[in-house]
């Protein structure tokens, strides 16, 4: 299937806004149009390839070698990604190395780039706000990490309401100090908001704009210039994102922005010391990346989310709902997926799972409400689930089979949404435990059922699980909410009956707890902790008391 029709298919029976905002461009238009754009989202193809390039010291610039991307729908490689290697990297460590520790500005320097930084929040949210800019990211994001034009488009929104979020003198108040008075006249203690210069930032591929962008603009805004390196995949997203600021004002200076593998990427933080590295992404990497950098590190990582339904059963349409869009929207791969589903016994007497499965059934590739996995082969969630099923008692409720009549390339995993039932006494067993809470990044849950007495068991569960990202409690009953509240530990918790897992907005913290080096994004206690540090000026002016003599030796 051509990504045209795939994309008409998508747009036909889609609803005309993702958040109240119509997209009615004709998919031919040209780039003239995006004054910022270097590429056509449709035109992207094996022999039309996009380019994405890097930028250094406010220069676009190639490599000597291209990393050719993939289309995830049909294998066919329609990107190149100018990938840097070890050789390559003295520039960006020579850029960073431009920047002090004081960083670019702070509240006793340059204070102007505060106001600067409004502006370009302002600019760029207008921007984002427009139909044509907002349809082309969001296309642009459906060629690279698949998923429906409403979820793609959602995420561009997100981005857009957090720009708006920080126009105007919102970037100065991210600064806001505070005094104490001293002891005696004259004195005083200050406490100042301050940068740490010269940064890092790795982000993922499922949510190409949405993550770098909030991150990014997070670090400038208090003062740091970084370098940011998004997952080669998706970070034409980024290319293009990154034109559309300095279209918007931003100083070319300010940012570089780096394509490498791994290996490169290492050898880069190792040379240039960032005074800190935000990372998104697998445990596994960000427990490496920790120990290299010596703590110097903030993680949002992986998360094996929870949700747990109490016993007060209401609305199970509405829940069953919920409950797909959690385990199943961008077919599974978010961070904050519903990885466990604790279901009272009686939810399952209402019908839950049947309502589940059969929202689950609507799921389709052609509209890209289930899709390609960039991260998992068919082969290793299958090999997952039966892996699961050996454990007794364990089957599966629905799925557990792979796509059929696609193209999707074999690197790639494609399967059907899937739950499997594994016994809430077969989880906790020290043998089992491990396998069971494998985050599969894909269209993949467990579900088990519990009893009244059995809560203290799920509570034990929780207390054994490592990630402690997002978690919901799917009740109104206000003193279950409380014991499980007051006994588990995930820094984004929903509370209530329409309590989710997914779909964090703007307008409130999203990130870990239970971790000291656990970043939040989004609101401005997640940009101060993340971006910033405690510093304290203790002005002293005097006087010095009359008649004053030197003391004796203490």
């Amino acid at each position: 299937m051509s990504w045209f029709l795939l994309r008409r298919g998508l747009r036909v029976g889609a609803p005309l806004t993702a958040l109240g905002r119509l997209s009615s461009l004709n998919p031919s238009r040209s780039l003239s149009s995006l004054s910022f754009a270097t590429v056509e989202v449709e035109e992207m193809s094996g022999t039309q390839p996009a380019e994405v390039h890097n930028f250094v010291q406010g220069k676009w610039t190639k490599s000597s070698n291209w990393n050719r991307i993939v289309d995830p729908l049909n294998g066919e490689p329609f990107i190149k990604v100018a990938d840097l290697n070890e050789t390559e990297i003295q520039p960006y460590v020579e850029s960073l190395a431009k920047c002090p520790k004081h960083g670019l500005h702070n509240p006793f320097k340059a204070p102007e780039r505060y106001l600067l930084y409004g502006d370009i929040s302002t600019k760029a949210a207008h921007m984002l706000s427009l139909p044509k800019v907002s349809d082309f990211f969001a296309r642009l994001i459906q060629r690279v990490s698949p998923k429906s034009y409403q979820q793609a488009l959602g995420e561009v929104y997100v981005t857009q309401k957090f720009l708006e979020n920080f126009c105007g003198d919102q970037v100065r108040f991210l600064a806001r100090s505070f005094a104490v008075p001293g002891n005696h006249l004259g004195q005083q203690s200050h406490g100042f908001r301050w940068p740490y210069g010269p940064v890092a930032i790795i982000t993922p591929f499922n949510f190409p704009i949405e993550i770098p962008v909030l991150q990014l603009m997070g670090s400038l805004y208090m003062g740091n210039k970084p370098v940011l390196k998004v997952d080669s995949k998706v970070s034409i997203v980024m290319d293009q994102m990154i034109r559309l600021l300095h279209h918007c004002g931003m100083p070319v200076e300010d940012v570089d922005f780096i394509n490498s593998d791994g290996k490169t990427m290492n050898k880069l933080l190792a040379e240039a010391k960032p005074r800190m590295t935000l990372f998104t992404g697998s445990s596994r990497v960000a427990e490496k990346l920790a120990v290299d950098l010596n703590g110097r590190i903030k993680l949002e990582d992986a998360g094996f989310d929870w949700k747990i339904l109490g016993p007060d059963v209401h609305e199970v349409d509405y829940v069953a709902w919920v409950c797909d869009q959690d385990a199943y929207a961008c077919s599974g791969q978010k961070c904050s997926a519903q990885s466990i589903l604790f279901m009272h016994e009686n939810w399952s007497k209402a019908s839950l799972v049947d309502k589940m499965k059969d929202l689950a059934g609507r799921r389709k590739l052609e509209d890209l409400t289930v899709g390609p996995v960039l991260t998992f082969t068919t082969e290793a969630m299958l090999d997952h689930m039966n892996r699961l099923l050996e454990i007794p008692g364990s089957k599966v409720l629905f799925g557990g089979k792979a796509l059929e009549n696609h193209s999707i390339p074999k690197i790639y995993g494609a399967v059907k949404p899937t739950a499997v039932y594994v016994p809430l006494e077969e989880i906790l067993k020290e043998k089992n435990f491990e396998l069971v809470t494998r985050e599969l990044f894909g269209p993949f849950q467990v579900v088990t059922e519990y009893k009244d007495d059995q809560l203290p068991m799920v509570l034990d569960a929780l207390e054994k699980m490592h990630a402690h990202l997002t978690a919901a409690v799917v009740s109104n009953d206000p003193l279950f909410l409380q014991e499980v509240i007051g006994k588990s530990v995930n820094g984004t918790t929903y509370a209530g009956l329409r309590a989710r897992t997914t779909g964090a907005p703007q307008n409130h913290w999203f990130g870990p707890a239970g971790d000291p080096r656990g970043a939040g994004i989004g609101t401005p206690e997640a940009i101060k902790l993340v971006w910033s540090c405690h510093r304290e000026v203790i002005y002293d002016f005097g006087p010095i008391p009359r008649g004053w003599e030197v003391p004796p030796s203490t």
